[in-house]
């Protein structure tokens, strides 16, 4: 279960394949790094109880969702407006690296701590699974253990891919267009996550 989760496309799936073309693989990598990041927190908060706040709270679920929202609909915005720059020039300056990688990683963190179904599956779906008897606390680690390392080994595959297909995707007039088609995803994410009961 937890890989089919794992390969169903998403918004997580959406910005590691964005940062690896835009940034490299590293940089996808580190992007991958904070979406599993994420993942972890969502399982700790479900393991010691604070994600049932988020199914006992409508307004604790529907603040997290818009914020979630808001924040799709910004990266959207900002991946159109990229867009419609031209290409940076040699003589501009370029942040240096461990300051994209830092910007790569954060927005893997916010986009999955600010997506509140990841924290609803947790609490929902694994406490099926733990055996009678057995800690409930470390068993739930357990499984978000699992579904992390498949987490990070199914992004490695996409940026791998990614990275592969960097020199074809980086092409300004296919960069742009990615660009696009991106920015058109974050926006339509956000809006489902805004509309979403």
């Amino acid at each position: 279960m937890a890989a089919l989760l794992t390969i169903t496309p998403g918004v997580d799936t959406m910005l590691v394949v964005r940062t690896t073309v835009a940034g490299g693989r590293r940089t996808g990598l580190l992007a991958s790094a904070g979406v599993v990041t994420g993942l972890l927190c969502w399982a700790l908060m479900s393991a010691i109880g604070l994600t049932a706040m988020l199914a006992a709270s409508r307004l604790a679920f529907d603040a997290v969702r818009l914020a979630g929202a808001c924040y799709l609909l910004w990266l959207g915005l900002r991946a159109l407006w990229t867009a419609r720059r031209r290409a940076p020039g040699a003589s501009e300056e370029r942040p240096p690296a461990p300051a994209i990688g830092r910007a790569a990683f954060r927005a893997g963190l916010t986009t999955n701590l600010l997506n509140p179904k990841v924290g609803v599956f947790y609490m929902s779906l694994l406490p099926q699974f733990v055996p009678d008897g057995a800690s409930v606390f470390w068993t739930s680690m357990l499984f978000a253990a699992v579904h992390a390392a498949e987490s990070l080994l199914w992004l490695a595959v996409i940026v791998a891919a990614a990275g592969a297909a960097r020199r074809a995707l980086t092409r300004p007039a296919v960069k742009r267009r990615l660009q696009q088609v991106t920015g058109l995803a974050f926006i339509g994410f956000g809006v489902r996550l805004a509309v979403d009961r």
